[in-house]
């Protein structure tokens, strides 16, 4: 497998941000990583593995990225509203930059699909719910879609626009919702320890009630919120997905 790592010293964030790149040719698959993990996470928990028959036979081209989320929601020392503004730095630094790089490493029209488990799965979603003219489909898997569950209680424009859960219900422009309904939006969750499938049907009910096509698949009660179902679940997709 063609692996390549690449970094350069972000303007949005201030700090040096390290890319890994799996693949020579197919769709773009870009990967949020989970809690405060970092862009070889996917490689150690043998997630790559688990899709390489896909990156060799050239479907997927993936980028795994570096998080900061612990210099955001999961910075105990830091006030939220600091939180969030990071946040959004953050989101900066994935459409002026990340996205840039990916186009440079496909084409201009290469199809990028947004991914991730766990809070990885929020950022995914997320990322793919703001700006569905830049990504082509997410696969979110274990996720809870609702940012106040970080925040500690504290709620403010920054955290609004950042959750899912909120901002979707009231979106109305036929613009934005039309480009999500002419994209692929799996959402999935185990039932087994740890997981909260609830969280994957409340976005999906939102989904349901602004008629944007999705597939919500929830897996058995012997699926645990761990690598071995995510090992399982992503290989499934992006097996029965095309772009």
């Amino acid at each position: 497998m063609k692996r390549e790592i690449h970094k350069w010293y972000s303007p949005n964030l201030n700090k040096e941000m390290e890319v890994a790149v799996y693949g020579h040719y197919g769709f773009a698959l870009l990967m949020f990583p989970t809690a405060a993990a970092d862009y070889l996470e996917y490689e150690r928990f043998k997630l790559i593995d688990s899709i390489a028959h896909l990156i060799n036979d050239g479907k997927v081209k993936a980028f795994s990225i570096n998080s900061i989320n612990n210099e955001s929601w999961l910075n105990r020392s830091m006030h939220p509203s600091n939180k969030a503004i990071r946040h959004q730095q953050y989101n900066q630094y994935i459409t002026d930059e990340v996205v840039p790089f990916i186009k440079t490493h496909t084409s201009d029209t290469t199809p990028i699909v947004t991914t991730g488990a766990s809070l990885g799965a929020l950022h995914a979603a997320n990322s793919f719910f703001r700006r569905p003219d830049l990504f082509a489909g997410t696969i979110a898997m274990s996720g809870n879609y609702d940012l106040k569950s970080y925040t500690g209680g504290y709620y403010d424009d920054n955290c609004y626009y950042n959750s899912p859960i909120d901002y979707l219900p009231h979106w109305n422009d036929e613009n934005i919702l039309n480009m999500l309904r002419n994209r692929s939006i799996i959402i999935a969750s185990g039932q087994g320890a740890y997981e909260d499938p609830d969280a994957s049907r409340r976005l999906s009910d939102i989904l349901h009630s602004k008629a944007i096509p999705h597939w919500l698949d929830l897996w058995g009660h012997d699926m645990p919120h761990d690598w071995q179902t995510w090992r399982q679940m992503l290989p499934y997709y992006l097996d029965n997905i095309n772009f």
